[in-house]
């Protein structure tokens, strides 16, 4: 039985993986889960698996070198995947220091947790151990060509705090790999979308605006790109590159949508005047005129896409699901979960949306 460190697996991308991977593997890992539970980190995430035998949560910061090493020395650590991190680029610009703090100093912690439980007297490092390190595409900059991709080759340009300290620790992660050979590999997404996104992000924050009648704020003139990844394709690459990926090779995860965000606002209101009935009192409140436009943000990237063709090639990776498709999926789920969405818009999360978009 395989044991995966799984980091930030209380947050979106995080609690998505671990419920993909139990779906397909069932009884036949385990799974510990390391998350400090920040504003985006939500035990109720995983509220149907935290009683199985095979899965624990542990309370700890990757920034505490003491609690991740304990963590290591009482669990033989079979596959780290390293998802936890500060995420959100407009916080970034508020706060830039716990941007470096977790997703560089934290970062550095895991691999030098890992490398200590892993390496053997003559600087290999055990049979069979991975450190997947979970990153973006915003490392690459931006695209101002509408024929231009990235690619794995292609430079890196950051342009926010966020995607700066990201790229910071992408570089060390292929450090680690350059210097001491450790067994890792790096996988840059696309924009992720699905069930569990804190509504910080466009797409919960649209669907759960327009279902109040609220105003809905769009940077800028809304034709900012984003090539949009369904989480649970993010998830099965994830678990294919830990499987498959060749050492200390780098894999982009892309997902082949590519849509202006003023197009996703619009069929996230189609979609939703669609799957509401007529007698649902909300149908009459989602309409068009509630998109505002706001100060657009600072040092806004203008497209993002990626060229997923490596993945493709090696290990047989492809994205399944089409937005028209997982946009429906993604606001059936929170149809269903309007518990989940009133708990995590209160308190904190409403005195952040006044500050950045009133």
């Amino acid at each position: 039985m395989k044991t995966y460190l799984v980091t930030g697996g209380a947050g979106f991308i995080g609690s998505n993986y671990i419920h993909y991977m139990f779906r397909k593997y069932n009884n036949s890992i385990r799974i510990l889960n390391v998350d400090a539970l920040t504003y985006a980190g939500n035990p109720e995430n995983l509220k149907d698996v935290e009683n199985r035998e095979n899965y624990s949560f542990i309370h700890a910061d990757i920034r505490d070198k003491d609690a991740i090493s304990k963590i290591f020395r009482e669990n033989e650590i079979d596959r780290v995947v390293h998802f936890a991190a500060e995420s959100h680029v407009d916080r970034s610009i508020k706060n830039p220091e716990i941007f470096v703090e977790t997703n560089v100093l934290g970062t550095l912690v895991m691999l030098n947790c890992a490398k200590d439980a892993w390496e053997l007297p003559d600087g290999s490092f055990k049979e069979g151990k991975k450190f997947l390190h979970v990153s973006t595409d915003e490392v690459y900059g931006s695209l101002d060509n509408l024929t231009d991709y990235f690619y794995e080759t292609t430079p890196y340009d950051p342009h926010s705090p966020y995607s700066a300290s990201k790229a910071s620790s992408d570089f060390l992660v292929k450090a680690y790999i350059d210097t001491y050979h450790f067994p890792a590999n790096i996988t840059n997404c696309s924009n992720n979308y699905g069930p569990y996104q804190f509504p910080e992000k466009l797409i919960p924050l649209i669907i759960n605006n327009a279902l109040q009648g609220k105003e809905l704020p769009v940077y800028g003139d809304g034709k900012n790109v984003r090539d949009w990844l369904y989480v649970e394709d993010h998830a099965k690459g994830i678990d294919m590159v830990q499987e498959l990926g060749r050492p200390g090779e780098t894999y982009n995860i892309g997902g082949h949508n590519e849509k202006q965000n003023i197009e996703i606002i619009h069929i996230i209101l189609d979609t939703l005047r669609e799957m509401l009935s007529d007698d649902d009192p909300r149908k009459a409140l989602v309409s068009d005129d509630l998109i505002r436009f706001v100060t657009d943000r600072k040092g806004h990237d203008r497209r993002y896409a990626i060229a997923p063709d490596k993945i493709k090639a090696e290990i047989g990776w492809e994205p399944e699901t089409m937005f028209a498709e997982g946009i429906k999926k993604t606001i059936q789920w929170y149809f269903e979960h309007e518990d989940w969405m009133r708990n995590v818009t209160s308190g904190d999360y409403q005195k952040y949306y006044e500050e950045m978009y009133k």
